[in-house]
C-alpha cells in the first residue's frame, strides 16, 4: 500500500536522456555522427524523444553526452543563417520546423567520462536534478505520438511516489535482453502493476515474468544515492536495474505500466530501418507514393 508520505503530489518536470554510448552496431556511420542524430525521414531520433518529453509537460531536458557528441546540442540551438534563408525563400513550413527544435524545451548537457553503464550515466545527472523526481528517456527508442506513455507515468509517480517503470510483453527467448520484473496486481487500474522484484537480463528459465523494462522511467531523487552504492553488475557496468532493486528492497514503492501501443526501437540497424519505413509510410506527404513504390519493390524482389 502507498502511504500519504510516499506520494509526492508533484509531477516531474525534468528529464534525463542518456546518450553517451559508442553505437558500435552502426559503425562506421556513427564514427562522426551520433547515433541519436540519425534521421528518421526528416527528424533525428533524438528529436522524436525530446518532442515526446515536451508533449508530456517536461520543460527541462538534460542530455548525458560523451566524446564527439556535441552536435546533439547544436541540433536544438538556433540557426539564424538557415532561418533567414528560409524566410527569404518564403519556405514557411521548413522555417517553422527549424525554429521548433529550439523551442521544445530548455536543453542542458553533462558529460559521462566513460561508458560505465546506464546507472552510471543517470548518476551523472545528480547535481542537475537534485532531490526531485525526474524522467529518464533512453536515446534510441520512442512511442507513437498519438498513443503516449510518459504522461500516464508522470501522473502515476506523482500519485504513488517511488519508481514508475514502463513494460512491454516479450517472448520468453527475449528475456536475456532486458531487465525483467516480478509483479502483482495493483489498485491503480488496468495495465498498472506493483513490482515485487527486478532482475537484469535473466535466462528464459530464470525469468520471473515476460514483462520487460523498456526505455522510460520516472525516478525519485534518492535513486542517486542508490546508484552511488551500486557495484558493477551485468557486463561489468553499473546497472540502473540494480539500483532500483536496492530501493525496492528498502521499501520504495515501484509500479509499472504495461504499454500496449507501438514502440519504435532504433537501437539496432534492423529496428532503425523498420522505424524509418513505418514512419515514412504514415507520412501524408510521402506515404502514398512511398508505399506504392515499396510494394512494387518488394513484389519485384520476390519475383526475382
Amino acid at each position: 500500500m502507498t502511504t500519504q508520505a510516499q506520494a509526492t503530489g508533484r509531477r516531474a518536470v525534468k528529464a534525463v536522456i542518456p546518450a553517451a554510448g559508442l553505437a558500435t552496431r552502426f559503425l562506421p556511420a556513427t564514427k562522426a555522427v551520433p547515433k541519436e542524430l540519425l534521421p528518421v525521414v526528416d527528424r533525428p531520433v533524438l528529436q522524436y524523444i525530446v518532442e515526446e518529453a515536451a508533449a508530456a509537460g517536461i520543460t527541462d531536458v538534460l542530455l548525458v553526452t560523451g566524446r564527439g557528441k556535441t552536435s546533439m546540442v547544436d541540433h536544438f540551438d538556433r540557426r539564424p543563417d538557415i532561418e533567414q534563408r528560409l524566410e527569404e525563400k518564403g519556405d514557411t513550413a521548413r522555417l517553422e520546423a527549424v525554429r521548433r527544435t529550439s523551442d521544445l524545451a530548455d536543453i542542458y548537457t553533462c558529460r559521462q567520462g566513460e561508458p560505465l553503464g546506464l546507472g552510471h550515466a543517470v548518476g551523472t545527472a545528480a547535481s542537475h536534478v537534485g532531490d526531485n523526481a525526474f524522467a529518464v528517456l533512453l536515446g534510441d527508442e520512442f512511442v507513437e505520438e498519438d498513443n503516449p506513455l510518459l504522461p500516464q507515468m508522470l501522473d502515476l509517480q506523482a500519485q504513488t511516489g517511488g519508481i514508475v517503470l514502463a513494460f512491454i510483453e516479450v517472448a520468453p527467448e527475449e528475456t536475456s535482453r532486458y531487465g525483467i520484473a516480478s509483479v502483482r496486481p495493483s489498485e491503480h487500474g488496468e495495465d498498472i502493476v506493483e513490482v515485487t522484484g527486478l532482475v537484469e537480463k535473466p535466462a528464459p528459465e530464470e525469468a520471473p515474468s515476460n514483462l520487460a523494462v523498456v526505455g522510460r522511467y520516472v525516478l525519485p531523487g534518492k535513486i542517486f544515492e542508490a546508484i552511488a552504492e551500486t557495484k558493477p553488475g551485468s557486463g561489468g557496468e553499473i546497472q540502473l536495474t540494480d539500483a532500483m532493486a536496492q530501493l525496492l528492497a528498502e521499501g520504495t514503492p515501484v509500479h509499472g505500466i504495461v504499454y500496449r501501443g507501438h514502440r519504435y526501437d532504433t537501437g539496432m540497424p534492423l529496428g532503425y530501418l523498420q522505424t524509418v519505413v513505418e514512419l515514412a509510410v504514415k507520412r501524408p506527404d510521402l506515404g502514398p507514393q512511398f508505399k506504392e513504390w515499396l510494394a512494387d519493390f518488394v513484389g519485384g524482389g520476390a519475383k526475382g
